[in-house]
């Protein structure tokens, strides 16, 4: 795992995830420009009972703001969705 997806586990830890998948997305990206200073490009899906009760924008708010620090370098482009626990089908179902 890169540093900057370590990074990006570390601080949205904080967010209690009961679900966390992190994609490097990097080599869909190969040549362009944000990507041409190593910065990283990564798809997230996270479910936590802290986004109940919230709108999409203000869940992304909440994920960016605990990965302010990281944004644009080392990552350049974060793709989120962003779940509270009843709207993540469970893997388990049939």
């Amino acid at each position: 795992m890169s540093t900057a997806a370590e990074a990006l586990r570390s601080r949205l830890a904080t967010l209690a995830p009961t679900v966390f998948e992190l994609r490097d997305d990097g080599h869909q990206h190969i040549g362009h420009a944000g990507a041409a200073n190593g910065a990283g490009h990564f798809s997230l899906l996270i479910v936590s009972e802290q986004f109940r009760g919230l709108t999409r924008l203000q869940r992304h708010q909440r994920v960016l703001q605990a990965v302010a620090d990281l944004l644009p370098y080392p990552v350049h482009a974060l793709s989120i969705r962003a779940q509270a626990p009843e709207e993540f089908p469970s893997r388990n179902q049939p």
